[in-house]
Formats: C-alpha cells, structure tokens, sequence
C-alpha cells in the first residue's frame, strides 16, 4: 500500500474499491464484449443493462438519414459495460448517481438546439437492478420523458468531450487524459480540458469554474497571448454574482478529478489485472501500470463441495452440499429426520444443525450477497447463495431472505417507473408500490398527505439523523 495511505485510506477510495469489486461484474464485460464484437450493440446493452429507448426510424422521418447513420456509428462503438465502469457514483455505497441526463455526443440537426445522445440513470427509489436507458434528447420540447426528475443533459456530467470513456474506439486514449495531477484533482490538465469546453461552446477563451464540493466553486479564466500559445489558468481578476457564476461554462466531473482507477491502483487497494480490460489496455500501452491481461473472470476460490468442520458431541463433524442441498454428511438421513423432529417440537438441535440454519439465515457471504445485489448483480448474487447453500435449498427467515425478498420487491418500483406509473402508490411515498425501504426517507412534495407534511415539517421532531 502507497505510504501516503498507511495511516488512513480516504473514504472516496474505499468507495470505489468496492464498486470495481462489484458494480461491473466481469461477467457483464464478457458478454458485453463478445455481442459488440459481432455488431450486436442492443445485445451489448442487454448484457450491461442499459434499456434502449431509441427508436431510429422516428428520427429519421423527423431529421433525415444522415441523422441516423452518424447514431448507429456511434451506437456500434458503444461499450455499455465501460461506460458503466466510469459513470458517477455516490457515496457511500458506489451506487449510480441517481436521476442524471449524461450527454454522450452531440449531431447537428436543423432544430435550434443540436440532438443529443443520452445516458439516463433512474431516481433513487427506483434504483433497484442499477439500470440505465439509453434514449435521445431533442430540446425541451421533445422526447423528455415526463416521470424523469431531470431530463435535460446535466452541465457537470457530460461524456461528449470525453468519448474515451464510453468509445470502446477511442479508450486508448484514457491514460493520455487521466494521468495529469497528483491526488483527487487534475489540476495539470485543466487548461487543456477547459479550451476543449469553450470550444464545443462555441465561446472564446475566458471565464469558466470547477466544482470543488457542495458549495465551493473555483472561477478560474483562460488566457493566452494569441491562438498560437497554449493557454494557462489564472483566477478571474473582476468579482463576480452568483448568479454570473452559475452561467459560466462548467468543467465536467471526469476532466476536474485524477481517474480513480490511477487513484486505486497508486494507493494498491486494487490490482491492474482487476481493471476493466480496455482501461488496462490504456494503461499498460501508455507505461502507467504493468498489466498482464487475462480472460475476464474470478479468481478461483474454495470449492462449494469442501466440507465445513463442526464440533458436534465430542467429535469433529463435517457440513458439505450434497445433492443441492447443505447436509451434516456424517450423521445418517434417519437421525437427521429424528432431530429435526425433535427441534420442531421445541428441543436442542445438535450443533451441525445449528450450523447449517445460521448459514441459511445469515452466512458469513452475507455483505458480499448485498453489495451485489445493491449493485444490480442478481445472478452473482444468486451464484453466491446457491454456492454457500446448494440450489436445492429452501431460504428460511432472517437476514438472507429479507435481503433477496427486499431487491425482488424494489424491482417492481423500478418497473413501474419505467412504464411511467411513478408516484401512484397508496402510501403517497413517491414510490410505485407504496413499500417503504430500508434507509429510504421520502421527499415532501404535492403528493405528500398532509398528516406526513405536518410530521415531517415539524420543528418538534427530534433530527437523530443528522450527525457532524
């Protein structure tokens, strides 16, 4: 580990060990690699759950062939699984940052304001399967769908200038735009990346700022001699409004901060052979890492077969699957069925048997169970379970149950808000199904009944939530 990180590994970083631990299975990059490789893009996006609301022969009616051909080039080159790989995050758990328009690139059209390609990631409650859509933006006017909280492309999170990062043709040059500061901040590229951003505004050299946390904004101008020189940052001179400020071009996310994919391999809390392979491919080309590349896949662990030890009655017993299902295999199927019994009726079970129900109600794989499943990785979740417990078993209450009954539950709100039926829940939570979720606090909005408005408004109410 790097010796700047002995003492106390920031939080930022735990955050996204854990999502390239888990967020992109490499599952997903091997079939989302092997469709696109035969010109399957919707298959692509199948395998790294991006829906697809594009319908192409819509756009060509309404902006012509040209329009479409340049969509489909771009729709081929996609990689859904690397463009997962580098969307926004929040902390803590590295989930997708909910309720964001992310433009990918931009077509000339005959409208006022130029066609979008989009990335759309779901509001929080309905974030269950971590999905996103893939869709076009036509102006205000047009092709917003109505239940999204943020249809418009966002200023801060925009991958139109940063193709590499979704562009399985362009990903070589990820380490020529990532490798430029020290830290979380990428503060030797800023000029370049700043001239790129006037210039898809079609703006001079000048004013622009970087988002520095919740209410922090550097405003920065930048400046050369004449168009011949590479220009350099200096701090705006004239004092500014806020409200000047919020109209002055903002630096995207992914230019303002170092990729954390550097950050983790610099700070050793991931190995390059771990990283998605064309981001190691980059990073190897351009002598940053050592990488030997493999075929995507896990390491192999402990075979579900090898047996778990138990003392049991003086002895060492042993707890392994056997035909689909977890068994105390050295006692025999007839005693077995007599403790049973016995526990049914309110006796001591033995202590393989006490074993075998802990590890269906809430096995030591357990916070491995809900980061996959957090992340929307319901068949690793499932490989994981069905490792610990044999595809034979039948789940009994406790912590494990309620984990998969809660993802199942929380992917009907996501079906709901997919079709547009956001919002019609009895509870008046914002919700589809009107089911309340573990750590999930409504928002007060027009739908709110007025007994929870009053509730939640009132200054009588203890805030145990916050904390310094």
């Amino acid at each position: 580990m790097a010796h700047h990180f002995a003492n106390e590994i920031p939080s930022h970083l735990l955050m996204w060990q854990r999502v390239r631990e888990y967020a992109v299975p490499p599952s997903m990059i091997e079939t989302a690699t092997a469709r696109r490789a035969v010109g399957d893009w919707a298959g692509a996006c199948a395998a790294a759950r991006v829906d697809v609301d594009l319908d192409l022969h819509a756009v060509r009616a309404r902006h012509g062939i040209d329009l479409v051909t340049h969509i489909r080039a771009d729709l081929r080159r996609l990689a859904p699984d690397l463009l997962r790989w580098h969307m926004p995050r929040v902390a803590p758990d590295g989930r997708l940052r909910p309720g964001l328009t992310i433009c990918l690139a931009r077509y000339r059209s005959s409208g006022a304001t130029p066609v979008q390609l989009v990335v759309r990631t779901p509001p929080a409650w309905a974030d269950a399967g971590q999905r996103m859509s893939l869709a076009l933006w036509e102006g205000s006017g047009t092709g917003a769908p109505g239940h999204h909280p943020h249809p418009h492309p966002d200023r801060r999170f925009r991958l139109d200038l940063h193709r590499h990062l979704w562009d399985a043709g362009l990903s070589g040059e990820l380490a020529r735009r990532c490798d430029a500061g020290d830290g979380p901040w990428a503060v030797a590229g800023w000029a370049a990346e700043a001239e790129s951003l006037l210039r898809a505004e079609g703006l001079p050299r000048g004013a622009f700022t970087v988002r520095l946390g919740a209410r922090r904004r550097a405003v920065l101008e930048l400046v050369a001699p004449d168009e011949s020189h590479a220009p350099t940052l200096r701090p705006l001179r004239e004092p500014v409004t806020p409200q000047e400020v919020a109209a002055l071009p903002v630096l995207p996310e992914v230019a303002a901060r170092v990729l954390p994919d550097l950050e983790l391999l610099r700070a050793g809390l991931v190995t390059a052979e771990r990283l998605h392979p064309l981001v190691a491919s980059a990073l190897e080309a351009s002598g940053s890492v050592t990488v030997t590349l493999t075929v995507p896949g896990r390491a192999p662990g402990p075979d579900p077969r090898d047996p778990h030890r138990v003392r049991c009655r003086g002895e060492v017993h042993r707890i392994a699957l056997r035909e689909g299902v977890l068994t105390a295999i050295d006692h025999d199927p007839a005693q077995l069925r007599r403790e049973e019994l016995l526990v049914a009726l309110g006796g001591p079970a033995l202590p393989c048997l006490r074993a075998i129900d802990a590890v269906h109600r809430n096995p030591e794989a357990l916070p491995a169970v809900r980061e996959r499943l957090g992340h929307g990785d319901v068949a690793g979740a499932l490989a994981v379970v069905e490792g610990l417990l044999g595809p034979g078993a039948v789940l009994r209450d406790g912590p494990l149950r309620e984990a998969l009954e809660s993802a199942a539950a929380r992917r009907i709100d996501h079906g709901l808000f997919r079709s547009g039926l956001a919002g019609t829940g009895a509870a008046g939570d914002g919700t589809a199904t009107g089911v309340r979720h573990a750590g999930h606090r409504p928002r007060l909005d027009r739908r709110t009944p007025p007994a929870t408005r009053r509730k939640r408004s009132s200054r009588a109410r203890p805030r145990t939530g916050l904390t310094c």
